[in-house]
């Protein structure tokens, strides 16, 4: 009798601080996407994967989207219901954006000492000419003591709780003013659980192709803590060709799972070892759009909202489907559940995965871009008065939480 050898995972399980992650995959924050509807639908295919694959339950770790520690200290309505998780969301993980070690500490201290989280991820990825202009985001590691200020308050706030703070990155400004290598030591220095790299400079958005080899880079440079790595990760394959290319500890996903959910499925049994691989009908497309829907309209209590944020996801959802243009537009102004089934009733549902056509790049590439900064912030790595002021004013100017 033959015996069956069990799969070889691909990687460990992922240690974030106190955390282990089962599946070595990170959702990326994504504004307006990653909120607690999206995050929920992306756990259950998750966990479908980790079944699979054997795991002992844990899934992913599923980030919300981005908010700002000045709007969380002043309690803004959006910022408090970004930040809300469902009962079963463990662990529940923030992304904090902020440009000040102060108002840093408060925001740290709030979700803590008020125990809404149990990880908090600091952005400093954020390509955005209305962030990059005041010194936020992907601008601000190039102001290493500024940076160095952000992680250590955030670090220090977070200890006591026993909640582990990551920061992702961007390689740097541009290829002149690359920064990834720097902000990784300190963060590791000032007591980062893990550093995570989108392999693009802020001058290419999400332009081009990036850069695997600087997540190497950073893997042989960052020994002692966790290193992720993200950008083009379009399948659970390229997710496996990351890892063992660069050596990374795990992968972080963003716009590959853009409709496209149970893209989690796919990776957490390739990094368990398993070749499933989901493939689903427009049915079971549609099914899952309109779960969507629900989901949205359960967090934002209110229906109309949700199938008007339902809206941008359609295209990706039916990307390579034999959908006409004028059924497309018609789902595009979707204002109710009821609207939506009976569109979805028209259409030819038992097509089934297209296959190539459906696969690849999801979300608007654009091009190269020149960064826009604010006067003079690229002639030190030190911050003057004069740019101290104006870096301060970063946050106000940011959408969302």
């Amino acid at each position: 009798m033959t015996e069956t050898l069990a799969p070889t995972p691909v990687l460990p399980p992922l240690q974030i601080g106190r955390h282990t992650i089962e599946s070595p995959v990170v959702l990326a924050p994504m504004a307006g996407i990653t909120n607690r509807a999206f995050r929920r639908l992306c756990r259950r295919y998750g966990a479908a994967g980790s079944a699979a694959g054997g795991a002992s339950g844990a899934t992913s770790l599923y980030v919300s989207e981005m908010i700002t520690s000045r709007a969380l200290v002043e309690r803004t309505p959006l910022t408090m219901r970004l930040i809300e998780h469902d009962a079963d969301e463990q662990p529940r993980s923030i992304q904090l954006y902020s440009v000040d070690p102060a108002t840093t500490a408060r925001a740290v201290h709030i979700l803590a000492s008020e125990n809404r989280c149990d990880h908090i991820d600091l952005n400093f990825g954020c390509p955005v000419p209305k962030v990059t202009r005041r010194g936020g985001g992907a601008a601000l590691p190039w102001k290493t003591e500024l940076f160095r200020g952000i992680v250590s308050a955030a670090v220090r706030e977070a200890a006591p709780y026993d909640i582990p703070v990551t920061v992702k990155m961007r390689k740097g400004i541009d290829d002149d003013h690359l920064t990834f290598l720097e902000s990784g030591r300190i963060a590791e220095g000032e007591g980062a659980a893990a550093v995570a790299l989108h392999a693009r400079t802020a001058a290419q958005a999400y332009s081009g192709t990036a850069t695997w080899e600087a997540i190497a880079q950073l893997k042989q440079t960052v020994t002692s803590i966790p290193v992720l790595g993200n950008g083009d990760i379009w399948s659970a394959d390229d997710a496996v060709r990351m890892v063992r290319e660069t050596g990374c500890d795990g992968v972080v996903v963003g716009r590959g799972c853009l409709g496209r959910p149970w893209l989690f499925t796919d990776l957490a049994a390739a990094f368990a070892g398993r070749p499933t691989r989901v493939q689903p009908t427009l049915r079971e497309v549609t099914d899952t759009l309109r779960l969507h829907t629900v989901y949205l309209a359960e967090f934002f209590e209110d229906e109309r909202k949700a199938c008007r944020d339902i809206r941008k996801h359609i295209a990706w959802y039916l990307k390579g489907f034999r959908v006409g243009s004028h059924l497309r537009a018609s789902l595009g102004l979707v204002d109710s559940l009821a609207a939506l089934d009976d569109l979805i009733g028209t259409l030819e549902l038992d097509q089934p995965w297209p296959g190539d056509a459906a696969e690849g790049q999801r979300g608007r590439a654009g091009s190269e871009r020149h960064v826009v900064l604010p006067e003079g912030w690229l002639d030190s790595q030190a911050l003057d008065d004069r740019l101290r002021a104006e870096v301060a004013q970063a946050e106000l100017s940011v959408s969302g939480g």
